[in-house]
């Protein structure tokens, strides 16, 4: 038998490429007028989101990848500005940190005109219905009528999901320009949120192209079990995609039948509504 020399062995996997931590990405950021201070302090306020108990100085650090001192210098100056609150070594948000949302929430547009038009939708089809932005690869909530839980985790204005996965996520991702789009699938990690999501790019790329043609997206059990959606674009004066609409139900309920024959012509007649007091 024929020796198996080194070049016949077949070639090790290449190890996955490591995510960068939210510090590692703030250090990457060579511009000489790039504040990395403010930078590190916003991330320490973003490390609160979707916490449902007491932060501390190594479970930020941890999150972040940011060195604990820095942690720490962050956490006593929002504290002397009214931005946090602590308890020992237990730091939580204070009410304060509203108002940095507010300013947006109060005076764009889209937001103003968004909620009479998501209470219609709401009543008219007795489901939860959402507006959302795509911001730093998520999907951002910035208006919500919520008639029933329809998720585990509660959904509220500022509430952030994956892209990929969801029915805003992708209508969204749908019309960005091809080398945004090819971007975004690059940096981004595509994570089996359940037993039904699209974790192949070449699938997602299918199913996207689809949507853009389509119009209109549905969720069905990717994003979280027992969770349908459909959403559609919400266009600016332009035609440019300003938002993405949708509503979301529960699957033992809602058929994906049921969503695109009943629920997609009420979406599309708000969308259409909407649009037209946008700029």
């Amino acid at each position: 038998m024929p020796k198996t020399t080194t070049n016949d062995r077949p070639a090790a996997a290449p190890a996955p490429e490591r995510e960068l931590t939210i510090s590692e990405q703030i250090d990457a950021l060579t511009d000489p007028s790039f504040m990395t201070s403010l930078a590190r302090g916003l991330a320490v306020l973003h490390a609160f989101s979707d916490a449902r108990k007491p932060q501390t100085i190594a479970s930020i650090s941890q999150k972040t990848g940011i060195p604990r001192a820095a942690v720490r210098r962050c956490l006593h100056t929002l504290r002397e500005l009214g931005y946090v609150d602590a308890e020992l070594n237990n730091f939580t948000l204070r009410p304060k940190v509203l108002t940095l949302g507010y300013s947006y929430l109060s005076s764009t547009p889209l937001t103003v005109s968004a909620q009479p038009y998501l209470n219609d939708i709401s009543r008219t089809l007795n489901e939860s219905s959402s507006l959302a932005v795509l911001e730093d690869d998520e999907v951002l909530y910035v208006a919500r009528a919520a008639t029933s839980r329809v998720m585990s985790v509660a959904l509220n204005t500022g509430s952030r999901l994956p892209a990929y996965c969801t029915s805003l996520g992708r209508v969204l991702l749908a019309h960005l320009p091809p080398a945004e789009l090819d971007q975004y699938l690059a940096r981004t990690r595509l994570r089996p949120m359940t037993d039904n999501t699209v974790t192949s790019v070449k699938r997602l790329r299918e199913i996207l192209a689809g949507v853009r043609q389509a119009g209109y997206a549905v969720n069905d059990e990717e994003l979280e079990l027992g969770l349908r959606s459909i959403a559609v674009p919400v266009r600016g004066a332009s035609g440019k995609v300003l938002a993405a609409l949708n509503v979301g139900a529960q699957a033992a309920r809602v058929s994906v039948r049921q969503l695109e024959q009943e629920f997609l012509p009420v979406l599309q007649q708000g969308a259409q509504a909407l649009a037209i007091l946008l700029p």
